[in-house]
């Protein structure tokens, strides 16, 4: 309840400074600050790709310690051009791309390194962000890991998460021909980037209501409402398939791969024991491969930086790294 969001996060704040970074190609990225101008810097890294940030999510610091960042990355949120556009050119709108606009607002905003804090897509991208630029980064908090390996991504859109909500399963692949399910984003993918609102509404809406559906422990009624908003819904669902049909573009099993150039910088990673969108392989991985990171198991939570137990992990975390 509410007592226990009070509790397990701050205070809501408002930013004292927003803007539009130009980053190129034709796109503007949202970008605030909040909490402190003279603060401790962190940057708030969002998950799908492609779900934006919320004003909730600058709670998770203090505000009179930390100076918090928080950006739309490429193609949704406030950033422009939106993804859901009918002629949607999603060409430079890669990872890549999304470092070097992070970098760009670090240098923008005159912040020498900062703590990088990232959950589910949010973590693959703070540690590809780490790993080009190590020493920008101060400390990692990563909650819900992803890295995009081809098991991650099959357990999850290609049929192994219906072995516990084959209910919902259905309604995933309903809007997919029989013949096609056997390839369920490639055939997700030719629906999305159809130009016709009849076809890739109805198809991002199927897609994005079956993460809502699944993140939490427990059923959230308002997180799948917000989450089966067409504009917000093709939005999402065009950048992540996006990004799934190209791995990330990186080689598999990179990210955890990559933890030596990154092993120094003090870390903590949050991982939900009951997370059926990213499942604990992934966290267990990253932890097998980097034991200096602490490693943080929530037994009664799923994947949503919203639970309780993982609201207050990543709290003490921010806590912790304050000093």
């Amino acid at each position: 309840g509410s007592e226990m969001c009070i509790r397990d996060r701050y205070p809501p704040i408002e930013p004292y400074d927003s803007g539009e970074l130009l980053v190129g190609d034709g796109h503007r990225m949202y970008w605030e600050t909040s909490g402190n101008p003279e603060g401790k810097p962190v940057v708030f890294l969002h998950g799908g790709p492609g779900s934006g940030t919320s004003p909730w999510q600058r709670r998770f610091f203090d505000p009179e310690v930390y100076r918090i960042v928080l950006l739309d990355q490429r193609g949704c949120g406030r950033s422009t051009p939106h993804a859901s556009a009918p002629d949607v050119d999603l060409r430079f709108v890669t990872t890549a791309h999304l470092i070097a606009d992070i970098e760009l607002l670090r240098r923008n905003l005159g912040i020498e390194r900062w703590q990088v804090f990232g959950g589910s897509w949010g973590s693959a991208l703070a540690l590809a962000y780490a790993q080009a630029h190590p020493d920008a980064v101060s400390e990692l908090i990563l909650r819900g890991i992803f890295t995009l390996r081809r098991a991650e991504l099959e357990w999850f859109y290609e049929g192994g998460a219906a072995a516990l909500f084959p209910d919902l399963w259905e309604e995933y692949i309903a809007p997919i021909p029989v013949l096609e399910r056997s390839h369920m984003i490639e055939a997700y993918h030719r629906r999305l980037f159809d130009p016709d609102p009849a076809v890739h509404e109805p198809a991002a809406v199927a897609w994005s209501r079956w993460e809502a559906s699944t993140v939490t422990l427990r059923p959230d009624a308002a997180q799948i409402e917000a989450m089966s908003d067409p504009h917000t819904a093709t939005a999402f669902a065009r950048i992540e398939n996006h990004f799934f049909v190209n791995r990330g573009w990186w080689t598999e099993g990179q990210l955890i791969a990559g933890v030596d150039g990154i092993r120094h910088i003090p870390t903590v990673i949050v991982q939900g024991r009951h997370d059926v969108c990213t499942p604990m392989m992934t966290a267990w991985d990253l932890h097998t491969a980097w034991p200096e990171a602490e490693f943080v198991v929530i037994d009664d939570a799923g994947h949503s930086a919203t639970e309780p137990g993982i609201q207050r992990a990543l709290r003490a975390a921010t806590d912790r790294f304050a000093g």
